[in-house]
């Protein structure tokens, strides 16, 4: 099974309260916290919820 690597590029200050409920559901608090997640359905649509806020590559 694929995995993907998500790492939090800009702040979550001042974001919808639901946006960084997102981010902490991925492990993501800090800028610069990465986390490793699987390809499936759940994650993919948490990224495209805030995937203005991340940089995502496929492991």
């Amino acid at each position: 099974m694929a995995n993907l690597k998500i790492k939090l590029v800009k702040s979550l200050n001042g974001r919808l309260d639901k946006h960084v409920a997102t981010a902490n559901s991925l492990g993501l608090y800090k800028i610069g916290n990465e986390t490793v997640q699987p390809d499936n359905a759940q994650t993919r649509g948490k990224i495209a919820k805030i995937g203005y806020l991340l940089q995502v590559t496929e492991e």
